[in-house]
């Protein structure tokens, strides 16, 4: 019987040759499979959504502190010359006001009161006053009348000082009396009888009661 000579030899390493080509053909295919997967960006993670800006609140505007009206009051002094008296009255931010030298020269005066405590008062004869209340204590001001200008200053008064009017028909003459009682007791004013100026006799402040010509009168607090 004859051995297997060399082609069996060469025929089996052939086989394994072929055997070791596949075995590589199929370890390359896989590695590179893998290498692709894992260049492949993962397509499945999403980037973090924007976070919208806050839309900025619009703050309304604090309101404004309202101005406290000025307080209903009565104030009295003297010039700067010590010549004539001024007396206002303020009430619902209306002022009436009275200038008088006690003798011949007098002015009835009204007007508003702006919320600043400023005023400019107006008489029937042309005579304007101009004045600003200060710290609620007092006012300054002027009177222009009959082309004088009188500087004054008017503390504020408690009763029976204060400023007050009396009209009637006294002996068939008509007669208008204003009065100003200053905060020290003394009194100012001027008595008309049919449009005649004259000095005033003095009222009893307490009750305003007065006598003129013999015939009773009640002198009232004069308000705007």
């Amino acid at each position: 019987m004859k051995r297997p000579g060399p082609l069996l030899t060469l025929l089996a390493g052939l086989l394994v040759g072929v055997f070791m080509l596949s075995l590589n053909a199929t370890t390359g295919t896989k590695n590179t499979s893998s290498s692709s997967a894992d260049r492949t960006p993962d397509t499945t993670k999403q980037s973090p959504a924007a976070t919208p800006s806050p839309t900025p609140t619009r703050t309304a505007p604090a309101p404004s502190p309202s101005k406290a009206p000025v307080p209903d009051a009565g104030y009295a002094g003297r010039t700067d010359d010590d010549s004539s008296a001024v007396a206002v009255t303020l009430r619902d931010g209306r002022a009436i006001a009275y200038f008088c030298d006690g003798r011949d020269k007098e002015s009835w005066l009204k007007g508003d009161v702006n919320d600043d405590g400023t005023m400019r008062l107006t008489g029937k004869d042309g005579s304007v006053l101009n004045g600003a209340l200060k710290e609620g204590k007092r006012i300054r001001g002027t009177v222009d009348i009959d082309g004088g200008h009188y500087a004054f200053t008017a503390d504020r008064t408690k009763k029976p000082s204060g400023l007050y009017r009396a009209t009637a028909t006294v002996r068939g003459a008509k007669v208008d009396g204003g009065w100003i009682v200053l905060p020290d007791g003394r009194q100012v004013g001027v008595l008309t009888r049919d449009g005649e100026p004259s000095a005033a006799p003095e009222i009893a402040p307490e009750t305003g009661a007065v006598t003129v010509d013999g015939q009773g009168l009640t002198a009232h607090p004069a308000v705007p």
